[in-house]
């Protein structure tokens, strides 16, 4: 039934200002329009409305992601732009802040302005 249908994303945000420059000045998503409720981009054909709310707890989990080719060079784009990858000492990680999985996915995770945890993964492909 919803197979066939667009995705729609949603992140909270307590502040739109910085988060319109995260998200389209150090991310590259195009910016579409501010409704007053959320700030919407465009990700690739699929919306994200970056929600205003007053108040919430960022998750202690990925809210986020993107599937990447090359995680290395965006990962490195990002830092320059002073994006910073978390590191957990719960799994090994490389100096770039990239973990890569027992089957060879290799995924990074970093946060938004607001806290909210967000990823890039590097999938074998032909896997989804």
């Amino acid at each position: 039934m919803l197979g066939s249908t667009d995705i729609v994303a949603f992140v909270p945000t307590k502040d739109g200002n910085q988060a319109r420059l995260f998200y389209e000045g150090v991310l590259g998503l195009r910016f579409v329009s501010d409704d007053g409720y959320a700030l919407v981009f465009n990700a690739n054909g699929i919306m994200i409305r970056v929600v205003k709310v007053r108040a919430f707890t960022p998750a202690q989990y990925t809210i986020l992601g993107w599937g990447v080719q090359g995680i290395e060079k965006i990962m490195t784009a990002l830092k320059e732009k002073g994006v910073h990858f978390e590191h957990f000492g719960f799994s090994k990680q490389n100096d770039l802040g990239m973990w890569i999985a027992p089957n060879g996915d290799k995924v990074a995770w970093f946060k938004d302005p607001d806290g909210n945890m967000l990823s890039l993964s590097d999938h074998d492909t032909g896997r989804v």
